[in-house]
């Protein structure tokens, strides 16, 4: 099988959406915060169990792949598609949710805005993953990690939350 320039370019595209939406969060968080995320996180009081920061660049940059290939494989359902279109509508809204948790927590140090932004971020990736199930059983479970995630981010914001009130 030949795979086309023309999708290859998408496929990239959708790849690099999250990627950048992510980076471009981090980049105003620091910028509102005044020192990098990473520094940011190691001066807060943390429960034992949390990650050290070098885990969450990692990790991120995993789980916004899996999502850029996991709405690859729904848009090439057809985007004039009205089911396609009703789960894109749950991934943008879930990246833009997404985006403005770096913000809240880091760069406007609302802990506890940015834990109920994560609580509503969850419910609509959960709504967005039964959308892609429907349309490509590939594409939610791409987002699996993603969800878990999400409920390992929700629990560590709740303590540091608690811990740093």
């Amino acid at each position: 099988m030949i795979i086309s320039v023309k999708e290859i370019r998408k496929f990239l595209i959708c790849v690099l959406i999250p990627l950048l939406v992510g980076y471009s969060s981090r980049l105003i968080a620091t910028k509102l915060a005044g020192i990098d995320t990473s520094t940011y996180y190691s001066q807060l009081i943390k429960p034992g169990f949390a990650p050290p920061s070098f885990v969450f660049v990692v990790v991120w940059v995993i789980l916004y792949i899996l999502m850029g290939i996991s709405s690859y494989i729904v848009l090439k359902k057809g985007y004039d598609s009205a089911k396609v279109k009703d789960a894109m509508f749950y991934y943008w809204l879930q990246l833009f949710l997404n985006f403005m948790w770096s913000i809240l927590f880091f760069g406007l140090d609302l802990r506890f805005t940015a834990l109920i932004d994560l609580v509503i971020l969850i419910f609509v990736v959960i709504i967005m993953m039964f959308k892609f199930c429907k349309l490509d059983k590939r594409a939610m479970y791409l987002n699996v990690p993603y969800l878990i995630w999400l409920l390992c981010a929700l629990i560590l914001n709740y303590f540091i939350w608690v811990m740093n009130k």
